[in-house]
């Protein structure tokens, strides 16, 4: 088990005494965004321990035998945060570097976001501990398969619905859906979303996440009377998110002049050739190459520009780097990009943030499509779905909007308000039992 496996119980008043004060972690970011709500949730507020207390959270052993004969053992995690609302949904990440704080903040993050999009889901994630870069094609079949195996007790089509996330794809939720039915003896299409199309998959899913945080960026761009054509765009990772949303960006007439990801950052003051760069992708899975300025990362955090994209890994911007950012607004297409310090610092500063929790919400919100058009087994056209995206989205946005100026807050709490609302009045109409 992980170090910073202790993580069941959390102080109503401060930080647990298992995390650093210095450097909190996701679970406790997470926690301090809790506290930073609780003052907005009124007679809720005695129910707001419930957010603070994961509902489920399994360690599981993955042993698989490698190519070479070997037996490795992999570390996997499935997180349910809460379920008042509905089954869980959040995704399923392999990295190098997950950890359980990870998983649980995520989890969580995911209550909150179903909950500010308003789709009849609880919040859940799951990981394994392991660099896919690193497996074969049947290396990655076999951790796939026996950390589904070992979840299988927790998940199910009405019970926690996993999703691609960090370094899974179509075909590894193909594995988890084979593996689970197998299990129950059954094909059971709906136990996961973001499946290939052929599999019970929708369309429009892959790029439901960057389409979202584009709808969202628009948004926020039209409220702040900002015109999205020639505005300079800076993209923290290229991954499914932040180069569907530098496309759609792309094509609004926007210029994405920065990029970067895990080995470089890319700068073209006149505008980036995003359709190349993607293809450029594609081909060598990194922006290295491409025919582009090198900047450092920190000339790449220092770009002036309209709209700052995060579209990596959680804890990007920080009290380090955030003074130094030079944009309009942030579109945070990242789960957890920003930390509570950074957040102040570009309240400060006037620079207006789009949570995660609305901003990259087009995923789940396709997902849920998804999912409806597996149980009914009628699917809608990519048109439908897309014009079904965009007005939940813009509806969940607007609200958000309204309830930040009517308390003047910040977006990222006023979508906490609105979602720890949803979730409390759950709870508490469900009532204790036994």
């Amino acid at each position: 088990m992980s170090s910073d496996s202790p993580i069941i119980t959390a102080s109503a008043h401060s930080v647990p005494s298992y995390l650093n004060a210095d450097n909190l972690g996701p679970w406790g970011i997470y926690l301090q965004q809790v506290d930073r709500v609780t003052p907005y949730l009124g007679s809720l507020a005695r129910w707001v321990e419930t957010l603070k207390r994961p509902k489920r959270a399994l360690v599981v052993d993955v042993p698989i035998e490698m190519d070479d004969g070997t037996i490795a053992h992999f570390e996997g995690y499935r997180v349910q945060h809460n379920t008042s609302r509905g089954p869980g949904k959040g995704g399923v990440r392999f990295h190098q570097d997950v950890t359980l704080s990870e998983v649980m903040a995520l989890s969580a993050w995911m209550s909150i976001k179903n909950a500010a999009v308003n789709v009849p889901y609880g919040g859940a994630k799951g990981g394994i501990r392991v660099d896919p870069r690193k497996l074969s094609r049947a290396e990655l079949e076999r951790v796939t398969r026996r950390y589904t195996s070992e979840i299988n007790i927790i998940i199910g089509p009405n019970k926690d619905i996993p999703a691609p996330d960090v370094n899974t794809n179509e075909q590894v939720m193909a594995w988890m859906m084979d593996t689970y039915s197998m299990n129950e003896g059954s094909t059971s299409t709906g136990v996961v979303t973001g499946k290939p199309i052929s599999l019970g998959g929708s369309l429009g899913r892959r790029e439901a996440t960057g389409r979202g945080v584009f709808v969202v960026g628009a948004e926020a761009a039209r409220n702040l009377g900002l015109e999205i054509k020639g505005a300079r765009i800076v993209v923290q990772g290229f991954g499914n998110v932040g180069s569907v949303a530098a496309k759609l960006f792309h094509e609004a007439g926007a210029k994405v002049i920065a990029v970067q990801d895990h080995k470089t950052a890319l700068f073209d003051p006149a505008g980036l050739d995003v359709p190349a760069l993607i293809e450029h992708v594609s081909h060598n899975g990194t922006i290295e190459g491409f025919r582009a300025e090198t900047i450092s990362a920190e000339q790449f955090w220092q770009t002036e520009s309209e709209i700052l994209i995060p579209a990596a890994l959680e804890g990007q911007i920080t009290a380090a780097n955030a003074p130094h950012i030079k944009t309009r607004m942030v579109i945070e297409g990242a789960n957890g990009p920003t930390t509570p310090e950074a957040d102040d610092i570009l309240r400060e500063r006037n620079i207006l943030v789009a949570p995660d929790v609305i901003a990259n919400a087009g995923g789940v919100t396709v997902s849920y499509f998804e999912w409806v058009q597996d149980f009914s087994s009628f699917f809608w056209t990519e048109e439908e779905i897309n014009q079904r995206l965009v007005r939940i989205m813009q509806e969940a946005f607007r609200s958000i909007w309204q309830v930040a100026q009517e308390n003047k807050v910040t977006l990222r709490t006023a979508a906490f308000i609105i979602a720890c609302t949803r979730i409390l009045q759950a709870r508490e109409m469900r009532g204790l039992y036994p």
